[in-house]
């Protein structure tokens, strides 16, 4: 058996390469064997993910995989709620902290429903944005305590179900986000005899800053201008309605990175708040919306996918400014209202994929080409590699990319033949690897080598679609922390960019989260033949579930549901598993059924075995095999 490379490396090591440490927020750990361990309540009791992937698979789940620790999930909802308690009490603070959790950020029933249940002792509630999650906010609200608040551009029918909701003695608010809006809420209320809760979004001027800054500020596509909340105001008077107003909403943006745009937002919404109290209006709630971020690459920085604070200091400059403006203008404290999603769920979800094949530009050894009179250019590559001339790295690499390029013109032009071009090209990858680990070990690297490093990664090709389970890495580039789930007490030794299988070419994952900046290459350990070698995806619980699309109909993959257990000899058991899509799953999402695709491809079976291009035992197999596949998983299977 090959000894594992441990030279000048270590648990703690790896700790600090992978940056457990830093964006792991205390959750995630490596024990001595070298196993990637994740610790829910940040005590002593870990689960190592890689036993979590071995029941999974006994359970005849294979990867990829997502794994959901609900521990977690209940930790992070019991911490937001904590922290705003300790914030209030700590300002004397008059007013409640009254949370409700985004259902657009991950709308699977099980996750909202152990976020109610984590939830329940705050009174924590929900929010939707569409009539599909409203429906679902309807069905699943049952603590007549916590709020219901809907968002989004709303229909009648959308009035209609929200009105129901009061009806049923929900306290279930609807926030203006269009002028419009006002008169359809008024009629309906009317028609219905129910009075409204009714809250104004905010379009503030304060813009907001990361990846979906464009979402706030006065461009914004949702929210009311000063002279629309006049106006809105104006119409809920003459109707009669001036006791529903109560909430004043805004939203700076999903990821806020910094904390001073959302201490300006704070203060402008408040501002808001303050004058409709003023006009006379019952005003009692202020809901300062999502942006509440998740320190993906573990910088606590400004950059877009990190933030320059924590969940305390959000809590606390939160409570901060709402008191501080409300005392200066006279006016009574509003309870606290905060749409925060990716920060609850983010952490939880864990993608488990494993390697299946690696693409490298040295993997094959070309021999030389056994020839009396040997090419000139080859020669010369030949030095090149050597050293002969004593050159620097750069004017080698500068020599080496003329030969190449006199290389691929010679072939193209008839005067080498494809030997002498695979030895040329073996020559020059080969001075360019040694070139790229050279400038690994400088202390300055020539502007001209910096990209060597990523151009001779290895290329780790990975069971899972980016396009489905990791949308926004695809779509706006946003990190997520990615490192091995075991042989982490080895000394990783292979440059490597990840690709997956489906047949795009933008299906890979070249950008991974550093402290200091984006890194092009992740170092990992080199994949042993038939042997399994698991990565973990970290922090991928928002979004990246629902929004996942079924590019080359790769669908949702398995999942299953982790609880910490003393009891059990490792530590957890899993409650709950789900299976992902079978290809007849989503075949039927684009209208082809299996059963007719099945009788199509007999009919050609059959008419193969009447003219004898095949065996009617080999046609019965092919058949069977089709029949097979249409019920198994649309990913590789081992």
């Amino acid at each position: 058996m090959e000894k594992p490379n441990t030279e000048n490396w270590s648990v703690n090591a790896a700790e600090d390469y992978y940056g457990l440490k830093r964006w792991g927020n205390g959750h995630f750990r490596i024990d001595e064997a070298g196993f990637m361990c994740v610790h829910p309540l940040r005590d002593s009791r870990g689960i190592r993910i890689a036993d979590v992937i071995q029941e999974a698979k006994g359970k005849g789940l294979e990867l990829p995989l997502t794994i959901r620790i609900q521990d977690l999930l209940r930790t992070r909802v019991t911490e937001l709620n904590e922290l705003f308690a300790e914030a209030i009490a700590g300002e004397g603070y008059e007013g409640r902290y009254r949370g409700v959790f985004p259902i657009k950020v991950n709308q699977l029933r099980e996750v909202i429903e152990e976020i109610q249940d984590a939830g329940r002792p705050y009174h924590f509630g929900l929010e939707c944005g569409s009539k599909p999650e409203l429906m679902i906010a309807l069905a699943l609200h049952k603590d007549s305590e916590s709020l219901i608040v809907c968002n989004g551009y709303k229909d009648d029918d959308f009035i209609r179900l929200a009105l129901y909701g009061r009806r049923l003695g929900k306290e279930i608010y609807l926030v203006v986000e269009q002028l419009s809006e006002i008169k359809h809420i008024i009629q309906l209320s009317k028609q219905m005899g129910v009075e409204p809760l009714i809250g104004f979004r905010i379009k503030l001027s304060a813009a907001g800053e990361g990846k979906w800054a464009s979402s706030s500020g006065e461009d914004a596509k949702f929210g009311l201008t000063s002279p629309e909340i006049l106006d809105a105001a104006r119409q809920l008077k003459r109707a009669g309605l001036t006791d529903a107003l109560r909430l004043i909403h805004f939203h700076i943006g999903s990821q806020v990175p910094n904390i001073q745009t959302i201490k300006k937002a704070t203060v402008e919404g408040t501002r808001f708040y303050c004058e409709l109290h003023k006009m006379g209006f019952p005003m009692e709630l202020m809901d300062v919306g999502g942006g509440l971020g998740v320190d993906y690459d573990g910088s606590r920085s400004n950059f877009e996918s990190s933030m320059n604070y924590t969940m305390r200091e959000y809590a606390r400059d939160v409570v901060y400014n709402i008191k501080s403006v409300c005392t200066e203008a006279s006016v009574p404290v509003p309870d606290i209202v905060t749409e925060s999603g990716r920060a609850i769920v983010a952490p939880h979800s864990i993608l488990v994929t494993d390697v299946c094949d690696r693409i490298s530009k040295t993997s094959v050894e070309v021999k030389p080409v056994g020839r009396r009179k040997r090419n000139a250019l080859l020669r010369d590559l030949e030095a090149i590699l050597k050293n002969e001339h004593a050159s620097t790295a750069l004017e080698r690499y500068h020599d080496a990319v003329q030969k190449k390029e006199e290389a691929n013109s010679l072939f193209i032009l008839g005067y080498l033949d494809l030997k002498e071009k695979a030895e040329a090209d073996a020559l020059y990858w080969r001075i360019c690897k040694e070139l790229a680990a050279q400038s690994k070990a400088a202390n300055y690297t020539p502007e001209d080598l910096m990209g060597l490093p990523k151009m001779m990664a290895e290329q780790y090709v990975c069971n899972f679609s980016v396009f489905q389970s990791l949308i926004d890495h695809w779509a706006c580039d946003q990190l997520f922390p990615i490192a091995p789930l075991h042989r982490l007490n080895e000394k990783p030794t292979v440059d490597a960019t990840l690709v997956d299988i489906t047949c795009d070419s933008e299906g890979k994952i070249d950008q991974f989260t550093d402290i200091e900046d984006i890194r092009s290459t992740l170092s990992l350990h080199p994949v042993k033949e038939n042997e399994d070698y698991y990565l973990g995806v970290f922090l991928v619980g928002a979004y990246q579930d629902i929004m996942g699309d079924l590019h080359n109909l790769f669908g949702r993959v398995n999942e299953v549901h982790v609880f910490l257990e003393d009891d059990e000899e490792d530590g957890f058991y899993i409650e709950d598993s789900i299976s992902g899509f079978t290809i007849s799953d989503v075949l039927g999402f684009t209208q082809y059924d299996g059963h007719l695709l099945t009788r199509q491809m007999k009919k050609q079976i059959d008419r193969a075995t009447k003219a004898d291009h095949i065996k009617p035992r080999e046609g019965i197999r092919m058949l069977e095999d089709y029949a097979r596949l249409l019920k198994g998983h649309t990913y590789h299977s081992v």
